[in-house]
């Protein structure tokens, strides 16, 4: 397959061309090609058109005894499309063209002959000048003579045209102002039209944002209503609350800071699992033996202690220990205080 895109074969040493036999083939004998059709042309018979660039099964051959400074010249064979009837025409290499011979009409030629006429009047002229100077003459007075007519009727043509030109000044300066007018009324009307949409937007946005305002009153007070009140007396040592209440509660003593461990552990006075280690320290009243002339004495006053301090030791297991990790055993002394201060 690669042979065939070479450009010199292998010729063998024994190659003789003389040996080739040549094919004997008559001159007129005819090609079959494919062409369009080179211009616009009607059928003869049926009237049909064919358009330049119809494409056609055409036959060629060449034309005998007609050469152009030694070029051959070709005819072509063509049918028509709806009568089936022949139709040719042949090359013209002197106009660069193609000629129309039999079977139809070209279309659109009257151009090619008006420059085809005019083409032989100037080479009549010029044959008519290079014989007889004279006549070079009146050519020249004649073009010239010509050309300041048409000066002249170009002149008057104008003239005549400003004469009847008649320019209301008034008028186009009023279009004008009514254009500008209406230009500003327009524009006036964009204006007024894109405030109001501006309000409308802002309008609905604060009825939408008053709308959420009362809504979100409406639940925290609802949240409020439906909070079950669950205070104890006792919260008041477990709750935070700010320095100077706690103070005031607390006998004037201020809160300590929080430590880290009990950030992450707890206090020791919690109900967890450190609540256990807490070991609670008893009154002095119960540890000190009473004397028995003290019992003889006063056995009423005695049992009232006992009594003040079995209250005592059953509110300080109840009560928990504080926030800031020290123990209520501060405030377990406190209150046995005041009991035995109200017991005397």
């Amino acid at each position: 397959m690669s042979e065939r895109k070479v450009l010199n074969k292998y010729y063998p040493p024994d190659f003789d061309p003389s040996k080739i036999p040549k094919l004997k083939l008559p001159k007129d004998r005819q090609y079959v090609v494919r062409l369009m059709a080179p211009f616009n042309m009607r059928c003869k018979t049926c009237g049909e058109y064919i358009y330049k660039g119809k494409k056609f099964n055409a036959r060629k051959e060449t034309v005998q005894n007609e050469l152009y400074m030694g070029l051959p010249i070709f005819r072509f064979y063509i049918k028509c499309t709806r009568c089936l009837a022949e139709i040719t025409f042949k090359t013209d290499p002197e106009n660069t063209d193609y000629a129309m011979e039999h079977g139809a009409t070209r279309n659109f030629q009257a151009e090619k002959l008006i420059e085809e006429e005019e083409k032989r009047i100037q080479q009549e002229r010029e044959e008519e000048e290079l014989n007889n100077p004279m006549k070079v003459l009146e050519n020249r007075t004649k073009d010239s003579k010509m050309e300041m007519e048409v000066l002249e009727n170009l002149q008057e043509l104008k003239e005549l045209n400003q004469r009847q030109a008649q320019v209301d000044f008034e008028g186009m300066i009023d279009q004008y102002r009514e254009m500008e007018k209406r230009e500003r009324e327009r524009e006036k009307e964009e204006d007024e039209r894109e405030t109001k949409e501006m309000l409308d937007r802002a309008l609905v946005k604060r009825l939408r944002d008053s709308d959420s305002d009362s809504e979100k009153e409406e639940s925290s007070s609802s949240s409020q209503s439906n909070k079950p009140t669950t205070d104890k007396p006792t919260d008041i040592l477990t709750t935070d609350k700010p320095t100077e209440t706690q103070g005031a509660s607390a006998g004037g003593v201020k809160r300590a800071k929080m430590e880290s461990w009990e950030r992450s552990v707890g206090t020791l006075g919690g109900r967890g699992a450190l609540g256990s280690l807490v070991v609670r320290k008893k009154p002095t009243a119960a540890v000190n033996k009473p004397s028995p002339v003290a019992a003889t004495a006063a056995p009423t006053s005695q049992t009232d202690s006992k009594a003040s301090e079995t209250a005592d030791s059953t509110k300080a297991s109840k009560t928990p220990t504080t926030q800031d990790g020290s123990s209520s055993l501060s405030l377990l002394g406190a209150y046995s205080d005041s009991d035995s201060n109200d017991s005397e």
